[in-house]
């Protein structure tokens, strides 16, 4: 008898992790939903939100930085094949971006690595690798 209810309690927390891990994937397929549509719409105002608070006030933008993001439109915004975990409460993806300089009507493409960090707590996914780097562009 003991060991059919350790075997049903067992059971319940793997059914628990399941469950977390289900919904820690939910929100991160929303947050990258979210994101990549802001960044698509080229508010980098708004994607800054999405910045872990930690590295925003570890490296705030400058506003030299938040003119530079107004300089370009976004052309297009592809996440390949989407988000690898990297660990328990980590996941990387790889986006190219194009963007069009406004002033010269030039297009370049941008390779943006991005990282992202599930908090626990929180229940919600930071991006700790900050906003694209528009000077990669080529």
């Amino acid at each position: 008898m003991r060991r059919i209810a350790t075997l049903c309690v067992l059971a319940g927390f793997v059914l628990l992790a399941g469950c977390a891990t289900d919904q820690r994937n939910t929100t991160l397929t929303a947050t990258l939903n979210a994101y990549g549509s802001t960044v698509r719409w080229g508010d980098f105002a708004s994607a800054e939100q999405f910045v872990d608070p930690k590295v925003r006030e570890a490296h705030p933008l400058t506003p030299i930085e938040l003119s530079r993001f107004k300089q370009y439109r976004v052309s297009d915004y592809d996440d390949g094949q989407g988000p690898v975990p990297t660990g328990e409460n980590e996941a990387q993806q790889v986006v190219r971006i194009g963007i069009v300089n406004l002033n010269t009507q030039a297009e370049r493409t941008l390779v943006d690595k991005q990282t992202w960090h599930y908090d626990p707590k929180a229940k919600h996914w930071w991006l700790t690798s900050g906003l694209p780097d528009l000077t990669t562009a080529r």
